[in-house]
């Protein structure tokens, strides 16, 4: 699968083909993402990235999730989807991570539109979620740019390396969308 956001930026259903790429740029970005993503030492080597990918086709495979590589420039620059497809409540969630090189030029206020788009139109689904870090402002400004309604928080959701964090939950309204269509 392939979403075309513009001629410079694209999504595409991560394969193992993707497996070198995708770890040397989480390699090339670790203390950056580190910062916020609890799994940089779960991911050591490329076979830690292989199995992740073979769990994201596997997820794919039985409509739970989705995980897409953002292409921009024709080079993986993040990986963005739905870490979970709830099909009985027709509810994703969104999750989104971003090199720090590519970072201010707007990558992932297009994609995760485009992935609010995809959930909408295509998957038909009534609600999307999006949770960040209280303190993950870059993350956060994503939902609160796209019209998300900021439901609460979620105390303790997340252990990160050595602490807990809470995590802000927005969530959209397929007739929300609709409404800024």
């Amino acid at each position: 699968m392939q979403i075309t956001i513009n001629q410079e930026l694209s999504l595409r259903t991560i394969s193992l083909g993707d497996t070198e790429k995708v770890f040397a740029l989480t390699n090339a970005s670790r203390e950056y993402l580190k910062e916020w993503l609890p799994w940089l030492d779960y991911t050591k080597e490329v076979a830690d990235t292989r199995a992740y990918i073979e769990s994201c086709i596997k997820g794919h495979e039985a409509n739970s999730s989705l995980s897409l590589v953002i292409v921009f420039r024709n080079e993986i620059v993040g990986i963005a989807g739905f870490n979970s497809i709830n099909a009985t409540n027709k509810i994703g969630t969104i999750g989104y991570w971003l090199s720090e090189g590519a970072q201010g030029h707007g990558i992932m206020t297009k994609t995760v539109k485009a992935l609010l788009h995809y959930a909408f139109e295509t998957l038909q689904l009534h609600k999307v979620e999006i949770r960040a870090a209280e303190a993950n402002y870059k993350s956060r400004a994503i939902p609160e740019r796209l019209g998300l309604v900021k439901e609460g928080t979620i105390r303790a959701a997340e252990w990160l390396y050595d602490h807990y964090v809470d995590h802000v939950v927005y969530g959209m309204l397929k007739s929300e969308w609709q409404q800024q269509k």
